[in-house]
């Protein structure tokens, strides 16, 4: 009996936290791409975030981020700003937004939306006619998007 208690009480909070995610389409952005939001309503692991900034099956933000802090992580890129004092520089709405779909910040950006499902331009409908149909899943899930704007607060002058 107190199992069966303990494992629906479990079973509730759980759910709880899943309902909570904000789904990509459903993202609010302000005037200047901030998201106020958490998308999922729970606080961001940092060291996770980390796993998700160097990682190429996950963001791979390294590969056009370089970050003085993190010396031991090879190949850091060129492409984007330099991430070493982002810490300072920017809030964690205006992170959160910048990661999600940097393109409401910055019109004209390369950076991916990393939190975006539908709207996407398919170049293969044109030039082979075998563009994958329906939404795509994004690039990182809720959760990785906290961690990886909680990681992203910690870059600050030591």
């Amino acid at each position: 009996m107190r199992l069966t208690a303990i494992t629906a009480a479990v079973a509730l909070v759980a759910g709880a936290a899943f309902a909570e995610t904000v789904a990509p389409d459903d993202v609010v952005y302000g005037e200047y791409g901030e998201v106020n939001a958490s998308l999922t309503g729970v606080p961001g692991d940092a060291d996770n975030g980390l796993v998700v900034f160097s990682t190429k099956s996950k963001g791979n933000c390294v590969s056009c981020h370089a970050v003085a802090q993190l010396p031991d992580v090879p190949f850091q890129g060129e492409v984007g700003p330099e991430l070493t004092w982002t810490g300072e520089a920017r809030t964690a709405e205006e992170l959160r937004g910048i990661v999600a779909n940097a393109k409401h910040t910055f019109e004209g950006t390369v950076m991916p939306a990393f939190y975006k499902t539908s709207g996407f331009i398919r170049p293969g409908d044109g030039y082979t006619g075998k563009a994958p149909e329906g939404d795509l899943p994004p690039i990182l899930s809720a959760q990785d998007v906290e961690d990886l704007v909680a990681f992203l607060l910690t870059l600050k002058e030591e």
